[in-house]
């Protein structure tokens, strides 16, 4: 490992100017250990540990480069500036000493500085010997009480480099453990939330699920395994045959939630197997609705594509199907095979959704209500859409075609009223 400053932290790939730093002032964290790995990122996220004025110094950035500035922590007077490209992060060091601080946190591979204007790394705590050797280490059991939620951290940072846990560190998060339930679910969900999205966040999962981690949260978790960790090569497996639908995988349910449609597969597995309870699991965790709305569907789908043929499957069941299940139906097809539901069976869906013009996975309306409304001189009421309803099963099912039809039959199923 480096004893000066590697290239990715150097002052020239900043958002701001080193002039704007008064010394002493030193880079820490997440970016020193990756910058030190060889690790890079679309995104920069700079920590700054600063002895004095960390606060004012964050706001005289902000103004000089007209970013955005967050005040983070008043009282421990941390604060962030926001430009395009990522975050900066300025704080006072614990303790009022660079090592206090160094001291503070959670484990030693995050607890190495660096010096931007002599370019020199310090390392008390030796955290480059575990990067060399891919170990997360604990600083102290103390540092990790004093916020659980390093707890998570540590099984998603371990996903994320590839590390493993060092034994002494995995034996204090396991008895640590249920000191998460103190932890707001919030910060837990984001933690989750990484790992869900992580190629290599299931062994994890897995992992924590046996610590005790999330068994606050998810009770019966460990029991959905044997699907859990077919999830991604599933997937993989899938995008080969269907590349369209592999596209999708990594959608998000709508453009404000960033939650990838794969993950949501995940988080139903580890869900409750009862989407009575498996609502209740996700409420508690503030997911939002339509997080929890996609993970119910899979939840309540997958049962039956595993339970019956699907080339046996009613035309009015794939409609109800397509209908519930909607955009997520490409991670309901991945959970099946994971379920051990035949690729050859899952391409008779697989085949409609992919198919635009496919009137049972993307139907259109032959007739609007307010047309029905006219034609059969009705009052606008719940009436109306069962109307809508019969009408699109009908169609479905080949009895109707055209808006003719679609008016004809209504009006006989009127009258049938």
């Amino acid at each position: 490992m480096s004893n000066s400053l590697p290239p990715a932290l150097s002052p020239e790939t900043w958002p701001f100017d080193l002039e704007l730093l008064t010394p002493p002032v030193y880079l820490v964290g997440g970016a020193v250990r990756d910058a030190l790995l060889g690790r890079r990122s679309h995104f920069f996220d700079l920590d700054f540990v600063m002895l004095t004025r960390a606060v004012k110094t964050a706001r005289k950035i902000a103004d000089r480069t007209k970013a955005g500035f967050v005040l983070l922590d008043a009282e421990r007077q941390i604060a962030r500036v926001v430009f395009a490209g990522g975050t900066v992060d300025f704080a006072e060091a614990f303790g009022g000493s660079l090592e206090g601080d160094l001291h503070r946190r959670d484990f030693r591979i995050n607890a190495i500085a660096c010096n931007p204007f002599t370019g020199e790394i310090i390392d008390p705590l030796e955290g480059q010997t575990d990067l060399r050797l891919g170990l997360l280490r604990m600083i102290s059991r103390s540092n990790l009480e004093d916020d659980p939620l390093r707890l998570l951290r540590a099984y998603r940072q371990a996903a994320q480099l590839g590390f493993a846990i060092e034994p002494e560190t995995q034996s204090a998060i396991r008895e640590l453990a249920p000191l998460l339930s103190r932890v707001a679910v919030e910060r837990v969900r984001t933690e989750l939330g990484y790992l869900l999205s992580n190629n290599h966040g299931v062994p994890w999962i897995c992992k924590g699920c046996e610590d005790g981690l999330f068994s606050i949260w998810f009770e019966s978790a460990i029991d959905r395994f044997d699907i859990l960790t077919k999830i991604d090569l599933c997937a993989t497996n899938l995008a080969v045959i269907y590349p369209e639908l592999g596209i999708e995988f990594s959608r998000s349910i709508r453009d404000t939630i960033k939650t990838p449609l794969l993950a949501i597969a995940k988080l139903a597995i580890l869900a409750n197997s009862d989407p009575t309870i498996a609502e209740t699991e996700l409420l508690r965790l503030k997911y939002s609705n339509a997080e929890i709305k996609s993970a119910i569907g899979l939840l309540k789908y997958l049962p039956k594509l595993q339970a019956n043929p699907i080339a046996e499957m009613s035309l009015r069941d794939q409609y109800f199907l397509f209908r519930d299940v909607g955009i997520v139906f490409p991670i309901l097809a991945v959970l099946a095979l994971a379920a051990g539901v035949a690729v050859d069976e899952i391409s008779l869906l697989i085949n409609r959704y992919l198919d635009a013009d496919d009137i049972i996975a993307h139907p259109t309306q032959l007739v609007s209500g307010n047309e029905l409304m006219e034609s059969l001189n009705l009052p606008r009421s719940p009436r109306i859409g069962q109307l809508l309803m019969e009408i699109q099963l009908a169609r479905v099912e080949g009895r109707i075609a055209t808006r003719e039809d679609a008016l004809k039959f209504a009006a006989d199923f009127v009258d049938v009223d």
